[in-house]
């Protein structure tokens, strides 16, 4: 048994497929794919080997699966196979099967399941980047946590992954953030000027007109008093 549980069991899946189909081409069983069962009620694994080789083989996916479960029955890594849908068949393994890689996860440690299907190719993944023009929410945490993810299981995979996010400290937004958080910080003063007259004053207009800029006009207002007003209050 290799360190990859899905490379054996593929081969054990195509090595029974020749047993009953013995004249199908390289490029057919090239398709069959085994990998694990969407539910665990389907079992431990499934394959698509039936329907994949059903049409050059002439035959219905149903007949193909039912040799391929009775040719699978003696199998030393498979418990039971058993058909399902249109011509999948479910597998579950035997204990023994599982308890034969964990020698290989413990001799592995972290690099246990490391991958070269990436080739090195460069992958840069961005993500949580910082915008400061309204406050952080659940969105930003899911996309930290789905990001970082993404990015490590690449990098497990073999791609050469840069991780990158960006602080919007510069530009328009900034800019007009500026002037939004000056707006609060004359509002906290007491200022005479309507919102509407410091929209028209401003570059831009007034944009961003949350309420969580109330607090950071408040604080600027403890901290410089009046220094920062001059003719506007």
């Amino acid at each position: 048994m290799t360190t990859h549980i899905f490379a054996d069991l593929r081969a054990e899946i195509l090595a029974a497929l020749a047993s009953v189909l013995p004249d199908l081409p390289p490029e057919i069983l090239a398709r069959v794919e085994a990998g694990p069962a969407r539910e665990q009620a389907h079992g431990d694994a499934t394959t698509n080997a039936a329907l994949v080789v059903a049409k050059p083989a002439r035959m219905a996916p149903a007949a193909i699966a039912a040799k391929l479960v009775a040719a699978l029955s003696d199998s030393a890594m498979i418990e039971t196979a058993e058909m399902a849908g249109p011509g999948f068949v479910n597998l579950r393994l035997r204990l023994s099967t599982l308890q034969a890689v964990l020698p290989a996860i413990l001799s592995f440690g972290e690099a246990y399941g490391d991958s070269d299907v990436g080739a090195a190719l460069p992958v840069n993944v961005e993500y949580v980047s910082a915008n400061p023009t309204g406050p952080m929410h659940v969105g930003h945490c899911r996309g930290a946590v789905v990001g970082d993810a993404l990015a490590n299981l690449m990098k497990k995979a073999g791609f050469a992954v840069t991780k990158e996010y960006y602080i919007n400290d510069a530009g328009n937004q900034v800019q007009a953030l500026g002037w939004a958080s000056y707006w609060r910080y004359l509002q906290a003063l007491g200022t005479p000027i309507t919102e509407a007259d410091f929209a028209q004053a401003v570059p831009g207009g007034l944009q961003y007109r949350g309420e969580y800029l109330i607090p950071i006009g408040a604080a600027l207002a403890e901290i410089h008093g009046a220094a920062l007003a001059g003719p506007n209050l």
